[in-house]
Order: structure tokens, then sequence, then C-alpha cells
């Protein structure tokens, strides 16, 4: 058994509130669980309305599927105009 996992960092630039966070936030994590095989939630930055964190999580028996699932999402998540990935950071088990 392969575990893939990513923390996002993003930048949220259409929210001036935390209800037009979990708004934003929502959208985006409900797209990537009805497009791919994979766990997502947001995991930090809570209480901050422009910021937050994104824990992405693969289980697979082959190491380049996980690898393969979380690029693409880090790739929908680059490709949404309301966010900036800040940074990311991949691991592979």
């Amino acid at each position: 058994m392969i575990v893939g996992t990513c923390e996002i960092e993003l930048l949220i630039f259409e929210s001036n509130s935390l209800k037009e966070k979990r708004h934003v936030i929502k959208s985006i994590i409900e797209r990537i669980k009805s497009r791919f095989n994979v766990s997502i939630a947001e995991i930090d930055y809570h209480e901050l309305w422009n910021r937050s964190l994104l824990g992405v999580a693969v289980v697979s028996n082959k190491k380049s599927i996980c690898e393969s699932s979380i690029s693409k999402v880090i790739e929908f998540i680059d490709n949404d105009e309301r966010v900036e990935i800040i940074s990311n950071f991949k691991e592979v088990l």
C-alpha cells in the first residue's frame, strides 16, 4: 500500500470575510472530491479570511498513481482564478 499526501497553502483573492472564504474553499473541495479519487480537507488557518491550508491524501498500490493524482489536484487548484498556491509539500510513503 502506497500513501501520498500533500499540503497546499492558498491565498484567497475573493475573500473579505470568513463566510466568503468558506464559500470559496467549500467549492474547491467539493469540485475536487467529485473529479478525483482523493480525500481533501481544510487543515489549518481556520480563522484567517484570506489564507487556507488544504490537506490531500491518496491511497494506491502504485507510487506513480499517487504522484499523478496529487499533481492533477495541484494543477486543478492552480487553474482556479479565485486562489493562488503559495506553497505545497508532497510526500509519498
